[in-house]
């Protein structure tokens, strides 16, 4: 029988089942779908790194704005010539243990908390915080000549401050540490009222608006000590020594009525602090207002001198010696050896025997 059709049509052969293609890259598709994912790999890594740029950059305005931000700044740009000090006889905070402790701990671990700065009228770095620090600095470099003791980290202030609030952020740091004594706190006051910036407020109104954070008896005391200075003025020649309880009874006095001619006279022949307390309570005495303070207990005196490179500082109790020497380098036994022979030289009586190391 034949295989076609009424058409005159072969059967038409079933097709064979087609193979799937290869559709593996070739090197050359390969190399460009694996540029095509680096660039969107490196778009997206720069959209992302521009998006941390911004709030950096936003973090960096926000932190300048309110005065965080630190810098390094040379100790021949801070003038401390604009804002008057919160500290009375500067010179002698200078010298202090005090500051030979402050200078040893920045000589060992560098500066850890930076000083406040501002700039005037004429585009100068003004101090406002951190005289003790600055001051160190400056003796370390004096002293070592050591180039990294030559900047200061400084915080800059920002915006608009008044005169006054510099003076609050000035004794701020101070008063919370209880670093001033009533004289001071009542000098601060007394300055800022003669300062031409701070118009229209004496001493006294002020003692609130700079020590607002202070209870209010402490507040109390330092109008007094305010009263205390602006009546005897430079003939108070150790208002530091002047102890709380002191200096109230005798501003008590002079409100009573007690003339201070005398005392005025009396207190510019005083050579000691000593001799001072001696004429201020005889002043409270004779005002026959009030009794004589008892003077502070523990009352460190001292007095200080050099023995060739090293400075002694002796107080009841304390002989202390500061010195370039690096003392942990000195055998125990050798020190021991010199610790006997001190105090045996403290015990013998006329000329001392120094005994030979």
């Amino acid at each position: 029988m034949s295989g076609k059709n009424k058409f005159g049509f072969e059967p038409i052969a079933p097709t064979p089942a087609k193979r799937s293609r290869d559709r593996a890259p070739g090197p050359m598709g390969a190399a460009v779908r694996d540029a095509a994912e680096s660039l969107t790999e490196a778009t997206e890594a720069k959209v992302e790194a521009r998006r941390q740029n911004a709030a950096d950059a936003k973090a960096y305005r926000a932190a300048q704005e309110d005065g965080r931000l630190l810098m390094a700044l040379p100790l021949v740009e801070i003038a401390t010539d604009d804002l008057p000090r919160d500290r009375i006889a500067l010179e002698e905070v200078a010298r202090s243990d005090e500051m030979e402790e402050l200078k040893a701990s920045i000589g060992l671990r560098g500066q850890k908390e930076p000083i406040e700065v501002y700039t005037d009228a004429r585009g100068r770095y003004q101090l406002k915080k951190g005289w003790r620090r600055l001051t160190a600095l400056r003796q370390l470099l004096d002293e070592t000549g050591d180039t990294r003791f030559g900047e200061v980290i400084a915080r800059l202030e920002t915006g608009a401050a008044n005169r006054l609030e510099r003076y609050v952020d000035m004794v701020e740091e101070n008063v919370v540490r209880e670093d001033l004594t009533f004289a001071e706190m009542a000098q601060v006051a007394i300055t800022a009222a003669a300062d031409p910036g701070v118009e229209g407020q004496g001493a006294d109104a002020l003692v609130n608006r700079l020590y607002g954070a202070l209870h209010k008896m402490k507040r109390s005391y330092i109008r007094s000590f305010v009263t205390l200075l602006e009546e005897l003025g430079e003939d108070l020649r150790f208002p530091k020594s002047v102890s709380r309880n002191l200096g109230v009874e005798v501003v008590r006095a002079i409100k009573a009525g007690q003339s201070i001619d005398s005392l005025r006279a009396a207190l510019g022949g005083c050579a000691t602090p000593e001799d001072q307390e001696v004429v201020l309570q005889d002043f409270i005495s004779a005002s026959g207002g009030g009794k004589p303070v008892a003077k502070r207990a523990g009352k460190k005196e001292k007095f200080e001198f050099r023995v060739g490179a090293s400075k002694v500082t002796a107080r009841r109790g304390e002989c202390r010696i500061v010195s370039q020497k690096d003392f942990t380098s000195v055998p125990r036994d050798r020190l021991e050896r010199a610790i006997l022979a001190f105090e045996a030289a403290l015990e013998e009586e006329g000329n001392p025997r120094v005994t030979s190391l």
